[in-house]
């Protein structure tokens, strides 16, 4: 009977994890590629951060409007409409190469991928608890593998051109028609409930911040890492290597993440992971080695991306199904809040002599020290469903 529920489960995640590697591919070349592209476009790098913080403002948007549509559509239906909805906002850029439509459709596509996050968390994390841990460390490992792999577009498709879109677009694309033509069960849930503000304020206070960090230290590094590396003149054909290095790195540190969650406290969990991302923005300090560097990359991909599992594993502790889409919902706005603020914060830092690295680091140390403290201070959660 066990093995009949376990092959269920894999049938069920499969399609849209699939789905997700190849929607993830393109977003990551897209991320890097924006940045790098601006010039050719007849646009300033400064345009880099807005965008970014236009993108982001579209998840928050989306994280609040998309449980309505999973309600009315189902996941899969769902997620085949914001696949079209991201598409459309990819062919608009090179046909008008104007700051004011790009500006909207970034926050358009923001709204898109908030939906996409929203619906697989919430298809992977309903259904037995004690494997949840699993499931979402592949969801992470599908998301940063996907998008490490879309960083080398840079270097085997380019910057230049229609090549780039062409090649989005159709990812896309594939990502629809597997979702078209498999056969997909949706999760089973007793129906989708809102929480109120009263649950919500029960929340996990270190879930709900480590989200917002995530989205700090993430946004900014899709939004501006780029424009750091070519400060720092590397080669543009290197830069797409290193970002691939710090989302390989994300993704390793997946299997990592559930076998701790097992064995520490998630609280403390995120205060290491904290320290880690500060010792690995150290290093980068410290020497000019390409060498070096790239292995600061990764282990800062390694630290940043570990914090939104752990804090999302910790918001969703003990909650009912029926709330799941909804907690989802409320640590993406958390993410995106942090995610809109990150790029225009960390842009402050870009004439200053240490840069983003220098924004990272107390962005880093800063949640370490709180997370820390609140591991000291713990007390048994409260059920937000309650």
């Amino acid at each position: 009977m066990e093995n009949t529920l376990t092959n269920q489960t894999q049938n069920t995640i499969t399609v849209p994890v699939l789905a997700l590697a190849l929607f993830a591919v393109a977003t990551g070349y897209l991320m890097s590629l924006i940045p790098l592209m601006l010039q050719q476009y007849g646009m300033g790098t400064h345009l880099a951060s807005w965008l970014a913080s236009s993108f982001y403002a579209g998840l928050l948007v989306g994280a609040v409007c998309i449980e309505s549509l999973v309600s009315k559509l189902g996941h899969t239906q769902s997620f085949i409409f914001c696949l079209v909805v991201l598409a459309v906002t990819v062919i608009v850029k090179p046909l008008f190469p104007v700051e004011a439509i790009w500006l909207f459709a970034r926050f358009v596509a923001g709204i898109a991928v908030a939906g996409v996050f929203v619906i697989v968390e919430s298809w992977l994390l309903t259904g037995d608890e004690t494997s949840r841990g699993k499931r979402l460390g592949i969801y992470m490992a599908a998301l940063y593998g996907g998008s490490s792999i879309g960083q080398l577009g840079i270097n085997v498709i380019g910057v230049h051109g229609y090549a780039p879109f062409i090649t989005i677009v159709s990812l896309i694309g594939v990502a629809i028609l597997i979702l078209f033509a498999a056969k997909t069960v949706n999760p089973v849930s007793s129906g989708h409930e809102s929480l109120t503000l009263r649950q919500i304020m029960k929340m996990n206070k270190a879930a709900l911040i480590g989200c917002i960090v995530s989205g700090l230290v993430l946004g900014a590094i899709y939004g501006l890492m780029p424009i750091e590396l070519k400060q720092r003149n590397i080669e543009t054909s290197h830069i797409g290597s290193l970002m691939a290095l710090v989302i390989l790195g994300g993704m390793i540190v997946q299997p990592i993440v559930t076998w701790l969650l097992k064995h520490i406290a998630r609280t403390l969990l995120m205060a290491l992971f904290c320290l880690v991302g500060v010792f690995a923005v150290g290093l980068t300090t410290v020497s000019n080695s390409e060498v070096i560097l790239s292995f600061a990359l990764a282990l800062l991909g390694m630290a940043t991306f570990a914090l939104y599992p752990i804090a999302i594993n910790l918001g969703c502790d003990k909650l009912h199904e029926s709330n799941i889409v909804s907690a989802t919902q409320v640590m993406l706005f958390s993410y995106s809040v942090g995610s809109v603020s990150g790029p225009i914060v960390a842009n402050q830092f870009m004439n200053s002599a240490e840069g983003l690295m220098g924004y990272l680091f107390i962005a880093l140390l800063a949640t370490s020290i709180y997370m820390l403290l609140a591991s000291l201070n713990h007390q048994p959660t409260v059920m937000a469903g309650e």
